[in-house]
């Protein structure tokens, strides 16, 4: 920590010691954090982490880096790996049916690369000039904030101006057992062996990635389910994902809330109530995942103190433009309320609010048609509306909702079978393009189902921000032969009632 963290006095000309301090490691208040400092500013960013139930503390960088994105896709990527055995042995490569993972040799992978990206957060912030202190941070006043270390040590510090960049944690339900007994995706990266018979609670994307990277790494999991899947997504899809998971090993228990946690031995019994029938009963697995939404980590920051408005049951923030409702406190990221809780949203709004507090800009974060890829065994891309908020927003008649199932050409040669099952299953994959009629067919919902959909939907991203329609899709000539280039050939709408299962390339 440098002298200045440690209390000594600044000659800024508004008498603080700095001229931001940003309350939050994650990839929000870090990008906030350096821009700023490039920008002239004198920063602190002050980080802690909270260890969880279990026990699990993690490094400089936040959820995404630590027990979020990163790890997500790697342990997503590990289970494509051991899918993808099946389409070498059909195209001729000589290997066993039963190939084993090393779980401790995947685990230690993946911590160290988290390592190293802790570490070069460090020297990021090193290297711009940003003071780092990791200490646990609460506002004494609009200006002050009083730092606690891990060791219980105390310092205050000033600033101009504040960023709430904290974050949020998993929610716990009110349940015996649930804090003890039960893990969160804040533990499921790191765990030393295989969870071996798993229940995940909820229907969250967190829920169904974790359930979908789980079965593939060949472990046994059930996802219990209140009501319906991936809530606030397009839900012709989420029943899809659904289906798919399904009959490829996944089971589901529907319309069932666990009520009890409780030790037997060496397994966690759930006790369980189904809402639609009101049967009530037990089962034992090893390992129980929670993942049943996010709370804002702020109920702890003294914003009462420092006047700040919040939700005291969510955690978070209203906000106009990231300015709070004392002036000189801003927040981005997971904490904000009606906001997407996604990393690189938190990115580019820090990156523009420190554009805006410190180097002239006046441009403000555009939280519209901002895309986003679900990491099931199926990923599911998607930017703009959902079909039915497309349906609330502007009417069914005046949409034209263009679709397409399709299999990719990678997986054609693949004939084998897992109970009774196709491992590359016939027209399992499915596009999706959604036209506002009465502005020349503009796509105003892009969704694609299959593999790779955050490459592809990434790209088109770019193309709907900027207004495309219909039309700039057609005339646009596609990569042959690419999953991408269903998107310039979609010619069957759902009004039409027309087959939209490919044939043929």
């Amino acid at each position: 920590m440098s002298a200045a963290a440690e209390g000594a006095s600044s000659a800024l000309s508004h008498g603080y010691q700095y001229d931001l301090v940003v309350v939050g490691g994650g990839s929000g208040g870090l990008a906030c954090s350096k821009k700023a400092a490039q920008l002239g500013a004198k920063v602190a960013c002050l980080d802690y982490v909270t260890p969880t139930p279990q026990g699990t503390r993690w490094g400089l960088g936040g959820t995404c880096v630590n027990v979020g994105c990163i790890p997500k896709k790697l342990m997503h990527q590990a289970g494509i790996v051991g899918e993808i055995f099946s389409d070498a042995r059909e195209f001729g490569w000589k290997l066993p049916q039963d190939v084993q993972l090393e779980w401790e040799q995947m685990v230690g992978g993946i911590q160290d690369y988290i390592g190293s990206l802790n570490w070069g957060y460090r020297v990021a912030l090193r290297d711009n000039k940003v003071d780092y202190i990791n200490a646990f941070g609460k506002f004494m006043d609009a200006h002050t904030i009083e730092c606690t270390k891990k060791n219980g040590s105390k310092v205050t510090i000033t600033a101009d101006k504040f960023v709430v960049a904290v974050g949020g944690r998993p929610r716990y339900p009110d349940l015996e057992g649930a804090r003890e007994l039960c893990i969160t995706s804040d533990d499921v990266f790191s765990l030393p062996s295989p969870p071996g018979k798993t229940l995940c609670v909820g229907a969250s994307y967190i829920s169904l990635e974790t359930a979908g990277f789980l079965t593939a790494l060949k472990c046994d999991v059930t996802v219990m389910v209140r009501s319906i899947l991936l809530r606030g997504f397009d839900q012709e899809i989420a029943e899809q994902i659904g289906g798919y998971m399904e009959r490829h090993g996944t089971r589901f228990i529907h319309e069932t809330i666990p009520t009890k946690f409780e030790k037997v031995a060496d397994k966690i019994m759930v006790h369980w109530k189904n809402l639609k029938t009101g049967i009530e009963g037990q089962e034992e697995f090893d390992t129980v995942l929670l993942a049943l939404g996010r709370d804002a980590i702020t109920k702890d920051l003294g914003l009462e103190s420092a006047g700040v408005e919040f939700d005291r049951s969510t955690g978070k923030i209203p906000a106009t433009n990231e300015q709070t409702n004392v002036s000189n406190i801003f927040a981005i990221g997971d904490v904000l309320e009606s906001r997407q809780e996604l990393t690189p949203v938190a990115i580019k709004a820090g990156e523009l609010l420190s554009a805006r507090l410190f180097g002239g800009a006046t441009k403000q974060m555009d939280y519209n048609q901002v895309p986003t890829t679900v990491f099931t065994p199926l990923e599911y891309g998607c930017v703009g509306l959902s079909e039915e908020e497309a349906i609330a927003k502007y009417g069914e008649e005046n949409l034209e909702v263009y679709i397409s199932y399709y299999k990719p050409l990678e997986w054609c040669t693949n004939h084998e079978e897992h109970n009774g099952i196709q491992v590359r299953e016939d027209s399992a994959c499915y596009a999706k393009l959604i036209t506002y009629l009465p502005d020349n067919e503009r796509v105003i919902g892009l969704h694609v189902l299959g593999p790779n959909a955050g490459e592809v939907t990434q790209g088109f991203a770019v193309a709907i921000k900027c207004g495309a329609t219909k039309e700039d899709f057609d005339t646009t000539v596609g990569i042959h032969p690419t999953t991408a280039e269903e998107f310039t050939t979609l010619k069957v709408t759902k009004r039409s009632g027309v087959d939209a299962r490919k044939k043929g390339c």
